[in-house]
C-alpha cells in the first residue's frame, strides 16, 4: 500500500498494443529494429556535431540537443515496450509508473521548447541575417538549453502533481504499453472530470500554443524566402521544410493526446507509438538527409574512423 497517496494499487497492468502471440512478434522485431535506428541515427548527430567543427553554430548545437532529447524521450518507454511482448504479465511499480509520466512530460517539455528555438534560430538567420551571431551567440544558446530543461522540469513537476495525490483502490489495467497522465487518471477511484481539464489546460494549452507559435514563425520565414532570388532561397527553404516536417510530426501527436477532448483509444495508442518511437527515428533521417552540410560532416566522420580503422 503506498502512504503517498492512500491508494491500495502498488502496480499498473499494461494490456500492451496486441493479444496476438503472431503479431507480438512481429511489432517485437519491428520496434527492436527502430529502436536500434532511434540509438544510431541520433547518436550519430550528436557525434558528427561535437566532433566536426564546421557544424559548430546555433543551428547544429540545439539540433545536436534535440537528438539527445529524442533518444531520451523514446528510452523511457520504448525498450520495455520491446521486452514486454514477451510477457505474460505487462506490469509496472505504481512508483515506477510515476516516474515514466515524470519523464515522459521533462523531456516532451524540453523538447517543445527546443522546437520554438530552432524556429527562432531560423527566423533570426533568415530575416535578420545581420544580427544573428549577437542574437544567437554561445551565452544565448546556453541560456535556451537552460530554459529548456527548466521548462520541462517544471511542467513535467506539474504533471506529477496531478496523479501522486490520487486515490487508487482497484482498477489498475493501463490500455497502453506505458504510463500516460491521460490514461492513468481514468483509474482514480474519484471523479476526474475537473482534472482531465487540468490535464488539457496545462499540457493541451502548452501544446498547442507552441504549435501555433511555430506556425506563424515559419509563416514569416517563408514569406521573408519568397521575396528573395531563389539561388539564394533555395538553401533555406530546405532546411526550412526539414525544420516543419518535425515540428508537424511532433506536435501533430501531441495535439490530438493532450488538447482532444475526444479521445479514440485506438487512435490514442497509435498516437503514441508515433511521438514516443517513429518521430525519433524519422527525425535524424529527415535532418541528414535534407542537410547537406550534415552529410558532408558524416563522410567526414566516416573518413576519419576508416583511417584510424586502417592506421590500428
Amino acid at each position: 500500500t503506498s502512504e503517498t497517496n492512500n491508494s491500495i494499487v502498488t502496480e499498473f497492468i499494461f494490456l500492451g498494443l496486441s493479444d496476438s502471440q503472431e503479431l507480438q512478434i512481429f511489432l517485437f522485431v519491428l520496434f527492436f529494429v527502430f529502436y536500434g535506428g532511434i540509438v544510431f541515427g541520433n547518436l550519430l548527430i550528436v557525434i558528427t556535431v561535437v566532433s566536426d567543427s564546421h557544424l559548430h553554430s546555433p543551428m547544429y548545437f540545439l539540433l545536436a540537443n534535440l537528438s539527445v532529447i529524442d533518444l531520451s524521450l523514446s528510452s523511457v518507454t520504448a525498450p520495455k515496450m520491446i521486452t514486454d511482448f514477451f510477457s505474460q504479465r505487462k506490469a509496472i511499480s505504481f512508483k515506477g509508473c510515476l516516474v515514466q509520466i515524470f519523464l515522459l512530460h521533462f523531456f516532451g517539455g524540453s523538447e517543445m521548447v527546443i522546437l520554438i528555438a530552432m524556429g527562432f534560430d531560423r527566423y533570426v538567420a533568415i530575416c535578420r541575417p545581420l544580427h544573428y551571431t549577437t542574437i544567437m551567440c554561445g551565452n544565448a544558446c546556453v541560456g535556451i538549453m537552460a530554459v529548456a530543461w527548466g521548462i520541462g522540469f517544471l511542467h513535467s513537476v506539474s504533471q506529477l502533481a496531478f496523479a501522486i495525490h490520487l486515490p487508487f483502490c482497484g482498477p489498475n489495467e493501463v490500455d497502453s504499453f506505458h504510463c500516460d497522465l491521460p490514461r492513468v487518471i481514468k483509474l482514480a477511484c474519484t471523479d476526474t472530470y475537473k482534472l482531465d481539464i487540468m490535464v488539457i489546460a496545462n499540457s493541451g494549452v502548452f501544446t498547442v500554443c507552441s504549435f501555433v507559435l511555430l506556425i506563424i514563425s515559419y509563416t514569416i520565414i517563408l514569406m521573408t524566402i519568397q521575396r528573395r532570388p531563389s539561388d539564394r532561397s533555395s538553401k533555406a527553404l530546405s532546411t526550412l521544410t526539414a525544420h516543419i516536417t518535425v515540428v508537424l510530426l511532433f506536435f501533430g501527436p501531441c495535439v490530438f493526446i493532450y488538447a482532444w477532448p475526444f479521445p479514440i483509444k485506438s487512435l490514442d495508442k497509435f498516437l503514441a507509438v508515433f511521438y514516443s518511437v517513429i518521430t525519433p527515428l524519422l527525425n535524424p533521417i529527415i535532418y541528414t538527409l535534407r542537410n547537406k552540410d550534415m552529410k558532408t560532416a558524416i563522410r567526414r566522420l566516416s573518413n576519419r574512423l576508416g583511417t584510424f580503422t586502417y592506421i590500428a
